[in-house]
Order: C-alpha cells, then structure tokens, then sequence
C-alpha cells in the first residue's frame, strides 16, 4: 500500500488510493513530469509475485497501451518499481457503470442502447487492432458525467484471462458474463467479448443478471446449458427487436452470434426504427446444443448406493472356484481381444477422418468477386456464377466511397477465399452518414425529436431553468438550446441533447402588493391551490387588508398544497354585536332572551 505523498518511480506522485479491487489497487496521482492527475493501478501482492503473470501483464498492458479512442481508458506507462509493478493511465472522474445500475435499478431502452454504441465503437477499434477485451463486465466500464463511455482494465484483463481464472478473486465478478465457450475451457475470440455485452446490455435494461447460483461453477454451468431468459417477461418495454439484438449476442453456438463487433453496432443504430416495430422473434441458422458436453460426476458414495441398489434388484451370481491357471489365461486372452477391437477401431476412425471423408466432402474454394459499385441485381448475377449463395435480406451501409443505392461491400469481403456454395451478404450503400445539425432554438421538440431519431440520432431531452417566466409562458414545448453547436455533423448513432425551459413559479408577496381577497383567490384557482382565509381583528389597517400568508414570498408553488391568509376586519360595535361570523362572511342572527 502507498500513502499520501508518496512518489511511484520517482515521477507519480500519490494524492489518495480511490479503489481496492482483487488483483490491483488503484490511486489518484499526479504525474510530475507532464502536470496531471493520473490513475495508477498497482498489482496485487501475489500477482506480482508470479513471474510467468507479471511477464505476460507487462507485455499485454504494452499492446493495449497502443489503443487510441474516445470509448477506450487511454493507457500512459507500464512499470515496475522496488516490486511493485503498475500501469498509468488517463484519470476518469465518474462513476462506474455498476454502481449507475444498482443506483437507478435499470435504464431506460435509449440509454442503453446509447452506452452499447459507445462500446461497440470502442470495441471494435480494439479488436480490428487484434486485442480481445476478454472480461467485459459493468465494473470496468466508467461512465462520466456527460454520458461518455470509457472502457478500462484492457492490460489487466488480457494478462488475466490468459492465466487460471479461479487463481483470482474476481472470479465471482467476472463469471457471470462469462461466455459458454470460455467456461467450457476453449479460447476466446471477438465473439466471447459480444457475448459478455449481450449479458450487460440485458443486465442494464433488467437491473440483474440473467444467470445467477451460489458458486462460479454453478453460474458457469448456466451458461453453457441454460436458455438465456426473455428480457421482455422482466421489462415489457423492452422492443422486440432490442430482445433479438440481445439473443443473437448471447447465442450458445458462436456461429449464431454477430460476426463482429461493427455488424452488433449497426443493428444497435437502427433498432429502434420505425420499420423495425413488428419485427419477428430470431430463429438460429446453427443449433444451440452444438457445445462438448459438461459432465459432472457423482460422488464415490452416490456410486456405491447406485451400484449396490441395482445389485439387489438382480439374481445372486452362481459362483463357481477356479484355478490361478484359468484365471491367469482369461485374463490375458480378454485383454488381447480389447487391445486387437481398440486398435481397429482407432485405425478405422483414422482413415474415416483424413482419408475417406475429406475425399467424399472435399468443396472447391472460391475467391469472393468484388461486386462494389454494381447494382444488386449486377451483383447478384455475378456472385451466382462464381458459385455462391446470395443471402436474401441485402443489409444497410452508410459510406461516402459509393454512390447510394449501389452495393457498397459484401460479406465476406471481397477476394476473401470461401467454399463454394457459401452465403455471401449484400451491403446497400445508404450515402453519407452524416447529419448536419440544424438550430432548433424555437422549435417545438416532440417535431425535432422524431426527425432526428428517424435519422438515427439518440435524441436526450433537459431542461434549463429560466428567469423570465412570463415569457416562456405556454412555450414549455420550444427548444431553447441544445448541445451540438448548427452546422456541425454527425453520424448515425450519435447523440444530441435539447434543452427545454424549466419555469420557476414562485408565491408573491401578497401582503406587500397589497392583493385584494378575490385577486388572491384568483391566483390559487390558477395554480391548484386551496385557500383558507382567516379573519383577524385591526382597527389600525383598512378592512379586507391581507397581514400574513402562510407560505413565503418567492417560495415555489406546488400544486395541490394548502395557502392560508390572514384578512383585517374592524372591532365590532353595538350596531354589529347581534352578528356572527360563519364560513360565508358576516350574517345576523337574533339573541336569545334570558
């Protein structure tokens, strides 16, 4: 542990430790060469100590430290001091986004969907550098406060992963998005990352985990066998579509998952399009079960209570002594003929596998044309002729390179080297996906908000408090700012906010303006309020004169509250002592004779 005012490699000078995790402590500090404050993870004692783990920690955190994007925690410096082995990094002063979700209980669909486009971008600039996050989890995603997304931990995460999981206490944290084939022991690809963001965009939209046991195996095993839960039956706001985006991340079979990280991107952009309103529930090309079993083993005592069960249920053996002669020559003449049968079956199985079957199945290669440029009539004749499959639903691309309408690129792309008879997608391009901004200011927001999100913008509504009230008076509907300065771009997926007034209604000083009762009364009926009047004796002020109100001037107003004023009235006089006060005002009444 390092206390304040102490200075990591002579350089980082340490103002407070900010977080305790399992494999490193983390610590505000302040680089004195460049002046700024800096983030500095220092490994765990017994991670440190192991040599192979540190190796590999400095050689991923190196490779991750090449990351260069808005969505990515940029890392500075990786090094290594009296022991202590760290890694600098760019200071984030928010909030993760575990602690957002336990906070608010779940999100809102736009907002979802909004920080999924951000990790998506950041993700996919990750992995085109050929660096798999490998333990995607809300812990190491910051949020700060203007709504930017930033993922951390890629060094550590790398580093970790490539060793035994179970060696760390995150293990709890990180195996409840842990992908199947990852819990089954096999290696991790792109696809293991959108699998953990299908588990955390379902986690943001639900407020919990769809898998959750008493121990990381018990999870584990979910994983791999479980059917992932419907979203909808906990959220039914939850879009149909936005279900299907979450199914095809978190599919069992890889094959059925998003091919890359970009593709999940660009079905997040338009899912909340009016033309996907009444899609389908997905249905998988490849089957769900098509994973190595995961066995789990009775104990030695459940297997001796099976064994002895079925041994009572069966005929006693007749038993029957023989010679160690026999015995020895049945012995030997069993294990031949079992070594004789394996050893067929394993040559046969050898020639089935490399000789026989590749012989019969053997599919020529193709090299995918490049079709870019051509219609999609063009461009389906030709991928015909070289032997491929069209897929039928042609998808949506925006690009500056090829003109609208046209096929912009296919996947897989061209002169990429495929089977033949293999599917080959069509991308349409859509034109420029830049969305030059406007200046709202006036303009009614319910109309803003619809045409941009038809755009594909995410549209973020707020409020700003305005002095003036009397001249945004029945104008609350009318964008007053917004966040995106007119004439500027952006593009699809982006996000905007318009700013609405938020008008302040106060209490006046009815005392001090002299309000008359029915001016009063006039201003409660306007602004729900109840009024009780009571009556006080003043010779010393005009009768009618209002002296007290029970709520301050300036105060705001709330509707369905109660206002209490104080009127003046005269002293009675003998002309005005046969009358009496009820709730109406003043009405005579006749004395009773004693």
């Amino acid at each position: 542990m390092f206390s304040k005012g102490q200075k990591i490699n002579d350089r980082y000078e340490i103002i407070k430790l900010i977080g305790e995790g399992g494999m490193a402590n983390v610590y505000l500090a302040y680089d004195t060469i460049l002046e700024r404050n800096v983030a500095v993870k220092v490994l765990r004692g017994d991670l440190a100590d192991d040599e192979k783990f540190v190796r590999r920690f400095q050689r991923e955190a190196l490779s991750a430290s090449s990351l260069s994007h808005p969505n990515i925690v940029e890392m500075y410096d990786v090094g290594e001091d009296n022991g202590n082995f760290y890694i600098v990094m760019e200071y984030i002063d928010g909030k993760t986004l575990k602690q957002l979700i336990k906070k608010r209980g779940h999100l809102t669909v736009t907002e979802a969907i909004d920080i999924m486009l951000q990790l998506t971008d950041g993700l996919s600039h990750a992995h085109d550098s050929y660096i798999i996050h490998r333990d995607i989890k809300p812990q190491n995603i910051m949020i700060l406060e203007d709504g930017m997304v930033k993922i951390t931990d890629f060094g550590i995460a790398m580093a970790i992963n490539a060793a035994d999981l179970t060696q760390t206490n995150s293990v709890m944290g990180s195996v409840h998005y842990l992908p199947p084939e990852q819990a089954a022991g096999k290696g991790s690809t792109i696809k293991s990352d959108i699998y953990s963001l299908g588990i955390l965009f379902y986690e943001m939209l639900a407020g919990t985990m769809p898998f959750r046991g008493e121990t990381a195996v018990e999870i584990a095993l979910k994983h791999i066998k479980d059917p992932m839960p419907s979203i909808r039956k906990v959220n039914p706001k939850v879009p149909q579509s936005v279900e299907n985006i979450i199914l095809k991340c978190t599919a069992k079979n890889p094959k059925n998952r998003y091919n890359n990280v970009r593709e999940l991107h660009d079905d997040l952009a338009s899912a909340l399009s009016i033309d996907r309103e009444n899609e389908e529930k997905i249905v998988f090309k490849y089957p769900e079960d098509d994973l190595d079993e995961t066995k789990v083993l009775n104990t030695l005592k459940d297997e001796l209570k099976i064994k002895d069960k079925n041994n009572d249920e069966e005929e006693k053996p007749i038993v029957k002594d023989i010679t160690d002669d026999e015995f020895n020559d049945k012995k030997k003449n069993k294990i031949t003929k079992i070594l004789i049968i394996v050893c067929s079956i394993l040559i046969f199985a050898i020639l089935l596998i490399f000789v026989i079957i590749p012989t019969i199945f053997r599919t020529p290669d193709v090299k995918v044309p490049d079709v870019s440029g051509l219609t999609i009539r063009e461009a389906t004749n030709e991928l015909e002729k070289a032997g491929l499959v069209v897929a039928t639903k042609v998808k949506d691309d925006y690009t500056d390179e090829v003109e609208k309408g046209k096929v912009s690129k296919t996947e897989p792309e061209a002169r990429q080297t495929v089977k033949k008879g293999a599917t080959i997608t069509i991308y349409k391009s859509l034109g420029s996906d830049k969305i030059i901004i406007e200046d709202y200011t006036g303009q009614d927001y319910n109309k803003v908000q619809a045409n941009l999100e038809v755009k594909g913008l995410a549209v973020i509504i707020d409020y700003q408090i305005v002095d003036d009230k009397s001249k945004y008076k029945g104008k609350e509907d009318l964008i007053i700012g917004q966040s995106v300065e007119a004439g500027s771009s952006l593009l699809n997926g982006d996000s905007i906010t318009l700013y609405l007034p938020k008008i302040l209604k106060e209490y006046p000083d009815f005392v001090k303006e002299k309000y008359t009762l029915s001016e009063v009364q006039n201003f409660c009926n306007e602004y729900g309020i109840t009024l009780e009047v009571e009556e006080v004796i003043n010779d010393e002020e005009e009768e009618g004169t209002i002296v007290y109100q029970s709520r301050a001037a300036g105060s705001e107003i709330a509707e369905r509250t109660v206002l209490t004023i104080r009127i003046t009235k005269k002293t009675p006089t003998n002309d005005d002592e046969n009358l009496q006060a009820d709730e109406n005002g003043m009405v005579p009444y006749e004395e009773e004779e004693e």
